[in-house]
C-alpha cells in the first residue's frame, strides 16, 4: 500500500470517528435547547426546530469558514459561527441550571451542559479539515507545469490587451498586473513592441 493510500485510509477512519462523535454531540446539544424552547412557550411540535436551526448554523458556518479560508468574505461565516456557538452554549447551560437536581451546583451543571455544543463545534471543523485530502503527487506536478498568471499576462499584453482587461481575464486587480510588468523590465520591453497586426499601412 502506497503512502498516499495509507494516508487516505487513515483519513477515512478519522472522518468516520468524527462523524460518530458529532452525531452524539449533536443529539445531546439538541435535546436540552428543545426542552428549553418548550418551557419558554414554543409549542411541543415546533420546539425541535429551535436547536436544529442553531446547531445547523454551526455546522454550515464551519464548512463555509474552511471553504472561504483566506478570502475577504470569510469574516461573515466566522461571525455566524461565533454567534451560533454562543447561543448554543448559553441555551444548554441555562437549561442545565433550570432542570438540574437541587443538590447539583449550578456551575457544575452549566459546565457539563456546555460540553456537547463545544464538541460539536470542534469536531465539525476537524471533519471538514480531514475531508480536504491533498491531491496526488502526480496531480501536483501537473499543476506546476501550467502557465503562470504572469506568463499569461505577458501573452495577452503582446496581443494589445490593456492592464484592466488582463486583470479581468485573470481575476486579479489591475495594480497587480502593473506590478508584474514593472518587476520584469524584459517582459515589459517585449510587450511594448508594436504587434505586427497593429502596424499602420503607409500609402
Amino acid at each position: 500500500m502506497s503512502d498516499f493510500n495509507a494516508r487516505r485510509w487513515a483519513v477515512m477512519t478519522a472522518v468516520a470517528g468524527t462523524v460518530f462523535i458529532a452525531a452524539g454531540a449533536f443529539w445531546l446539544s439538541f435535546t436540552s435547547p428543545a426542552d428549553l424552547a418548550a418551557r419558554s412557550g414554543i409549542g411541543a411540535g415546533q420546539a425541535w426546530a429551535w436547536p436544529l436551526i442553531v446547531d445547523g448554523v454551526i455546522v454550515v458556518s464551519t464548512v463555509a469558514v474552511v471553504a472561504l479560508a483566506g478570502a475577504r468574505a470569510a469574516w461573515y461565516p466566522w461571525t455566524l459561527l461565533a454567534g451560533a456557538a454562543a447561543v448554543s452554549v448559553t441555551a444548554n447551560s441555562i437549561h442545565a441550571v433550570v432542570a438540574a437536581d437541587a443538590d447539583v451546583p449550578s456551575l457544575l451543571a452549566a459546565a457539563v451542559a456546555a460540553v456537547p455544543p463545544l464538541v460539536l463545534l470542534a469536531i465539525t471543523h476537524l471533519t471538514v479539515l480531514l475531508i480536504r485530502i491533498p491531491e496526488r503527487p502526480e496531480a501536483a506536478r501537473k499543476t506546476t507545469t501550467q502557465t503562470s498568471p504572469q506568463e499569461s499576462a505577458v501573452a495577452l499584453r503582446t496581443e494589445g490587451w490593456s492592464n484592466k482587461r488582463i486583470a479581468r481575464e485573470l481575476s486579479v486587480h489591475p495594480s497587480t498586473v502593473g506590478r508584474w510588468f514593472a518587476n520584469n523590465p524584459l517582459d515589459q520591453e517585449r510587450t511594448l513592441r508594436p504587434h505586427p497586426q497593429r502596424r499602420t499601412r503607409r500609402n
